[in-house]
């Protein structure tokens, strides 16, 4: 089945070959094509001038009745008799009746309305004055042809036609009428032979039928659908194509009854379209199959004679060509090369192979090199921050530790606070590097919410402020009045407008300004920041959002940086559907820089934005606290630091050590590192979990490792937290007092 259907492959030479066929054929295609639609348009023309011949015979002859019964009545009008005694009208109007089929009854009726003379007798008094073929031909003086109704006096179909009795001074004296019968009034229905599904109908003015064949007395007195109506009046001499009530679609021509003094009757004949189009439906499709079997043996005489001079020998070359692809780039096609196409084709192929076999060894070595290389960039931006790291955690808790024992000396104090901004700016620059690595590769997810946008711009100013107070910068901020939803991560819109701020106040010098300000601009807010600093040139405003670029500072400009920062506002921007900007005027003419994030205009639940610089305590509940780690130094700060809270702490150096440990000290809390000499503390939070000793303990993990597969492999190894170093001591005390407060309740 295989080897079968890829013969039938549109892209295969012998393919081509009948695809050639089939366009030498397309011409005869289409000529079929347009001869069949022509022959339909043709007998669709040919329906309509016959359509309208019939409809114009149809409203001919129902004028020719009408007619007849005008002159009827114009010598009724004449006769002396009938406006003389009663007794002589009714005879009169019954011999009248007697001697004219198709009518069913002739009167007069007086001004007053009172009908005072029939041919049928009248069994009680009878008003024909709210008849309106009665007052208009009081009014207009002339014969009218009324609408259609139901009679009172004969309870027949029919339609009223009025003429009035004037004398010699021009006073209209009387009307005589007669109502003919509607059964009878399209009998040349019956001298032609319609198709199946046809319809002759007449309407009076109103659009209530007053004929209609097939099935009259069904539609006497009914009014035609909205659609017909609407044809009837606008159609003209038009064909018109109509859906009936019935579901069938018909072609439709319509003629006025007479001119327009005689009546206000419009005669239709409708065709079944189906039955038009039939006949040349029959001889297009016939003429289709002649087409589709000479195109048919045409094709199949291309495929076998492609398949002997050709198909053959192209089989191998296209063999070749998929092993060639499939990576097999010995393949070699077989074929003897020769002065004739197929052979220079298989030559070329060869060719081709022994080319591609040669680069593919050096992609290959190039590609193995870049691999290796990429995994050693990530191991040593991993390592990097790990080593980083590791002699901050005891730096910065020692300088807590220094500033909680000698809370009443102001330089120590002064001392411990510059040296945490330090810790926490080296900090940020290794958080930096690592969001720019996870950010380019893609492995930044945020978690959204709708935020006041004033509140994400208050807790980055207020990050900032210490090192705004340190090169004394005058800072105005502008904020909206009302509140400005926008939904992101505020964790990470912080770092946007905190890097922001960061770089307005390395190039400003000390004592310059910068505003900050919010503004609603249509379906966005925009943050702008302008500083009065160093500015930029018109090539570095292209490319300052660019991984690793920076102006040029003097030596005063003692803020350290590694140009990630905006690379990493960019992105964080974007990945929260806004844009950003930069502009300066040129050098010495300062910089703005604006982000723009889209409004969030719906019903606002706003989420509670973390709280910046909260400080908890652990409530003075002693824990029993195992610190395992392997670097003395920070070992010895966090165990004096802890100890200061009033805990009880036991150190261990190594995994296995923490675990004989863990089995006499029964901790409650277990301080991990992961990077231990024996194992690492994955492993070693498994084997305490799975002692009675600890299996409850709080299991907290404090490292350098910060990406998201460290963190995501210690949860899974059973840790309850995740710390980085430098630990964050405010942190780590919401840990133990929710640790202690837990235990009281057990």
């Amino acid at each position: 089945m295989t080897s079968g259907s890829s013969r039938f492959r549109l892209n295969s030479l012998r393919s081509r070959l009948m695809l050639l066929v089939a366009l030498a054929i397309t011409p005869l295609a289409v000529m079929t094509i347009l001869s069949g639609i022509s022959e339909r348009e043709h007998a669709v023309k040919a329906s309509e001038e016959n359509l309208r011949r019939l409809t114009g015979m149809a409203a001919a002859n129902e004028a020719q009745s009408i007619e007849g019964a005008r002159q009827i009545l114009v010598d009724l009008a004449s006769v002396p008799d009938l406006m003389g005694d009663t007794a002589k009208c009714t005879s009169l109007l019954s011999d009248v009746l007697d001697r004219n089929e198709g009518f069913v009854n002739f009167g007069l009726i007086q001004l007053n309305g009172d009908v005072t003379c029939s041919a049928v007798p009248l069994l009680h008094p009878v008003n024909l004055g709210d008849r309106s073929h009665f007052r208009r031909a009081i009014l207009e003086r002339r014969f009218i042809a009324g609408d259609y109704v139901f009679g009172r006096v004969i309870k027949k179909h029919t339609i009223n036609l009025t003429y009035p009795v004037i004398d010699r001074s021009g006073k209209v004296l009387a009307v005589v009428f007669a109502a003919m019968d509607l059964e009878g009034l399209d009998t040349f229905i019956n001298d032609i032979n319609l198709p199946p599904g046809s319809v002759l109908a007449t309407a009076d003015a109103r659009g209530t039928l007053i004929s209609r064949r097939p099935d009259p007395e069904r539609f006497f007195g009914t009014k035609l659908a909205p659609a017909m109506l609407e044809a009837m009046t606008t159609a003209g001499q038009r064909a018109v194509t109509i859906r009936g009530e019935d579901g069938i679609e018909r072609l439709h021509t319509f003629a006025r009854v007479g001119a327009p003094a005689l009546t206000d009757y419009t005669v239709t004949i409708g065709i079944p379209t189906e039955t038009i189009l039939s006949a040349a439906r029959h001889d297009q499709m016939m003429s289709l199959l002649v087409l589709g079997a000479t195109t048919l043996l045409a094709l199949l005489g291309a495929w076998l004679v492609g398949d002997v001079l050709i198909v053959q020998r192209v089989r191998k070359l296209m063999g070749t060509a998929e092993a060639i692809a499939a990576g097999d780039l010995e393949a070699r096609s077989g074929i003897a090369y020769g002065h004739e196409e197929i052979g220079n084709l298989a030559q070329a192929l060869d060719r081709m192979a022994a080319s591609l076999q040669k680069k593919e060894t050096a992609r290959t070595l190039a590609e193995r090199e870049l691999r290796a290389a990429d995994q050693r960039k990530d191991e040593f931006l991993a390592m990097l921050a790990h080593e980083l790291r590791n002699p901050l955690a005891p730096i910065s808790t020692g300088a807590h530790l220094l500033k909680l024992l000698h809370s009443d000396n102001a330089q120590i104090t002064q001392t411990c606070s510059i040296i945490v901004r330090q810790v926490d700016h080296m900090t940020s620059l290794v958080d930096d590097l690592l969001d720019v690595s996870r950010v380019t590769r893609g492995l930044v997810s945020l978690s959204t919410q709708v935020l006041d946008f004033k509140r994400v711009v208050d807790d980055a100013a207020e990050q900032i402020r210490p090192l705004i107070a340190a090169r004394r910068h005058r800072v105005a901020i502008e904020l909206p009045a009302t509140p400005a939803y926008v939904k992101g991560d505020h964790k990470r819109l912080v770092q946007v407008c905190a890097n922001l701020l960061n770089n307005a106040t390395k190039y400003t010098p000390e004592g310059g300004t910068i505003q900050l300000r919010v503004d609603a601009d249509g379906d966005d807010y925009v943050l702008s920041i302008t500083d009065d600093g160093i500015g930029m040139e018109a090539g570095l405003v292209e490319r300052v959002f660019d991984l690793f670029t920076q102006a040029e500072r003097t030596p005063d400009r003692s803020q350290g940086g590694l140009g990630l920062g905006l690379a990493l506002v960019k992105s964080l921007v974007e990945l929260h559907g806004g844009q950003v900007k930069a502009y300066s005027a040129g050098l010495g003419k300062g910089s703005t820089f604006t982000v723009r994030l889209p409004r969030y205009q719906q019903d606002v639940v706003l989420a509670e934005a973390p709280v910046v610089g909260t400080q908890h305590t652990d409530g003075g509940v002693p824990l029993r606290i195992l610190l395992v780690d392997d670097n003395v130094d920070a070992v010895h700060t966090l165990q004096l630091f802890l100890r200061s809270g009033g805990h009880r702490v036991e150190v261990a150096y190594s995994a296995g050590d923490a675990l004989e440990l863990a089995k006499r000290f029964v901790p409650e809390v277990c301080l991990l590192d992961i990077g231990l000499p024996d194992f690492d503390g994955n492993e070693l939070a498994r084997r305490l979990r799975q002692l009675p000793q600890a299996a409850g303990a709080t299991l907290i993990a404090m490292t350098g490792y910060g990406r998201q597969q460290d963190r995501d492999a210690s949860m899974a190894a059973g840790f309850d937290h995740y710390l980085v170093k430098p630990v964050n001591t405010t942190q780590l005390a919401d840990i133990l007092a929710a640790a202690a407060e837990a235990n009281v309740r057990r």
